[in-house]
């Protein structure tokens, strides 16, 4: 073997150092990555998702082209979607969303990525847990989405027979009698035993509040309808449903100054709600305050669509 000169080799060894060296730097491998997520690109649009998903999952984190990031992350949800990889799947939808926020070709993608995961979701459930507490609470509420109402409550019934303190379910039981077309002619009092039951099992559930508060109004039953909405805004200062009761029960009884800050919370939340519109309206005619009793009322007239009474106090 011939020796190279010295001066040749030490050309040769600062060469390949500063090749070496250049591979490594961030602009080559994004240079690289580049590169890669094109030809994945490539091979995802011409069908070949099972040849592109390994190397979009490794190259697209780490693209700077934009306009390359989003379109090798879109044929990275299609593949993925194609060959039933969820992990992937879930994973190029968080950061196309992340890094294209409110896109709407992203966020309409997201709508069936996301149905596509919950459906594959509830049938490893469905097949690997039938009989779970939460198989059945997934059969319940679809049945009652459905109206099949009789199934519904068989299905919640089956969790408290397992569970009998599994919070929710009281509530989701009383939900579902007072949702029904054909009704019993208890089903007001059953509803609210479940609702009480509820509570006993999670004080801290606003909406069994909010519905207690519902059934006591309708019955006329303003105190405790005033109790019952006030606790939900304690347990949940954001629920505008509940001032509007609130709101609605104080007028009932004619306690009109007390009506008003309820009222007043409730449009701040809920600024198209007409029922809020009227009963702050009311409150403010039957205090005095005429200027402001006839803005709400406008309000309430275009929150309704112009179907309201004109003047409703």
């Amino acid at each position: 073997m011939h020796k190279l000169p010295g001066s040749i080799s030490l050309v040769l060894l600062v060469s390949t150092a500063s090749l070496a060296a250049a591979a490594q730097t961030p602009g080559s491998e994004t240079a690289i990555d580049s590169k890669r997520a094109e030809q994945a690109v490539s091979l995802a649009e011409n069908g070949r998702c099972a040849e592109a998903l390994p190397v979009l999952v490794k190259s697209t984190p780490h693209l700077a082209d934009k306009q390359l990031q989003k379109r090798a992350g879109l044929d990275g949800v299609r593949c993925a979607t194609l060959l039933e990889r969820w992990a992937e799947l879930l994973e190029f939808t968080r950061r196309l969303n992340q890094q294209f926020a409110h896109d709407p070709e992203i966020l309409y993608l997201s709508i069936h990525a996301y149905s596509d995961l919950s459906n594959e979701a509830a049938k490893e459930l469905a097949q690997s847990a039938p009989h779970s507490v939460p198989a059945l609470e997934m059969d319940a509420e679809v049945n009652e989405m459905q109206g099949k109402w009789d199934q519904a409550a068989a299905d919640y019934q089956k969790i408290l027979e397992q569970n009998p303190r599994y919070p929710g379910i009281h509530f989701r039981l009383a939900r579902l009698l007072l949702s029904r077309p054909d009704p019993s002619p208890d089903f007001r009092d059953q509803a609210k035993k479940h609702l009480q039951q509820e509570l006993e099992i999670d004080p801290a559930n606003a909406g069994a509040e909010y519905v207690s508060g519902e059934l006591a109004r309708q019955m006329e039953d303003f105190p405790a309808a005033e109790q019952h909405f006030t606790r939900a805004t304690t347990l949940e200062p954001g629920f505008a449903d509940a001032y509007v009761g609130l709101g609605m029960s104080r007028v009932a009884q004619k306690k009109y100054q007390e009506a008003i800050a309820p009222l007043e919370t409730a449009v701040k939340l809920q600024p198209g709600n007409p029922v809020a519109h009227y009963g702050l309206g009311t409150a403010y005619a039957r205090t005095g305050r005429k200027e402001d009793a006839e803005r709400q009322f406008a309000l309430q007239q275009q929150a309704a669509g112009g179907q309201g009474d004109k003047n409703p106090q």
